[in-house]
């Protein structure tokens, strides 16, 4: 005895063997109310970059952006929709297309624009997959910088830095000159000694001269 059409088991199979152009139909997701008056459709199938709203789940009625589509698990992964795995890990959670609803349309690709028979003058940056630039911040104006201080100049009997560096420099020059003009072979007068000079003064002293006479 033959299966029946509506069977588990053939439509298991049909899903596993089922084209990638017909995976691509059977994911169609339906439009909200807002864009099923706009496109004049119910579904379209989902892309990268569009704007769903979950309907079940833990989940329920936030709204994020598709990050992948995989049409082999008939699922899609979706922006900060996470588990948690055994490891205490965050992953992916895939969520069947079944329990979502179109928001927003990402029409980058021009072929969807020419299906929803839109132009680029009718759309909206989000929806050309354009990120707004930030607002450029005004620079402030810089602080104005105080006025130099104007300073006295020093009085005349007082020697500037300026003058005391031309002294040193003058008696430099003046030691190397006086060296430069004494001759190589003419050797220093000696030095005498301070006990040689204190009895020359006593043997010349007057004193001492009357006392042996």
């Amino acid at each position: 005895m033959s299966d029946s059409p509506s069977s588990a088991r053939r439509q298991r199979k049909m899903l596993y063997t089922a084209h990638t152009a017909l995976r691509r139909r059977m994911m169609s997701v339906p439009l909200s109310k807002e864009l099923r008056s706009r496109f004049h459709r119910r579904a379209l199938p989902p892309r990268k970059g569009d704007t769903v709203r979950i309907l079940k789940g833990s989940y329920e009625g936030r709204e994020e952006r598709i990050a992948k589509v995989d049409r082999r698990a008939l699922a899609v992964t979706l922006d900060n929709v996470t588990s948690k795995t055994g490891e205490s890990k965050q992953t992916a959670l895939p969520v069947r297309t079944g329990s979502l609803v179109l928001v927003h349309l990402n029409l980058a690709d021009p072929w969807r624009r020419r299906r929803l028979k839109v132009t680029e003058a009718d759309l909206s940056p989000e929806e050309l997959g354009v990120k707004p630039e930030p607002e450029e911040a005004t620079a402030a104006a810089p602080a104005a910088l105080p006025a130099p201080v104007a300073q006295a100049p020093p009085p005349h009997d007082e020697p500037t830095l300026e003058d005391l560096l031309d002294g040193d420099e003058k008696d430099d020059d003046e030691e190397g000159e006086n060296e430069g003009d004494r001759p190589q072979n003419e050797a220093p007068a000696p030095k005498t000694a301070p006990a040689e000079e204190a009895g020359k003064r006593i043997r010349t002293s007057p004193s001492s001269a009357g006392g042996k006479s």
